[in-house]
């Protein structure tokens, strides 16, 4: 007897320019604003925009990611470091 195997994927459409986006960590609380609001929120990395689009379609942010793994004490003391450097 053979074995069948089907191979089911996902057809993402992806809009102009998507494939230069990545999905940003941001606080709960004001993405959850935003969304219902409009206003902007400010990622980790510094970008500043307004969420419209489903974060799962994108890679992290690399520089998010960076942040975010290094806690909320070495999240403050790079921010602290980069105050210093401008």
């Amino acid at each position: 007897m053979s074995e069948t195997r089907v191979d089911e994927r996902t057809a993402v459409r992806v809009d102009e320019g998507d494939h230069e986006r990545f999905s940003h960590y941001v606080d709960k609380a004001k993405l959850t604003e935003a969304y219902v609001v409009g206003t902007p929120v400010i990622a980790l990395c510094g970008k500043v925009w307004v969420p419209s689009r489903d974060p799962t379609r994108f890679p992290v942010c690399p520089e998010c990611k960076r942040l975010y793994d290094l806690g909320p004490e070495g999240r403050r003391l790079e921010w602290e470091r980069r105050a210093r450097e401008d």
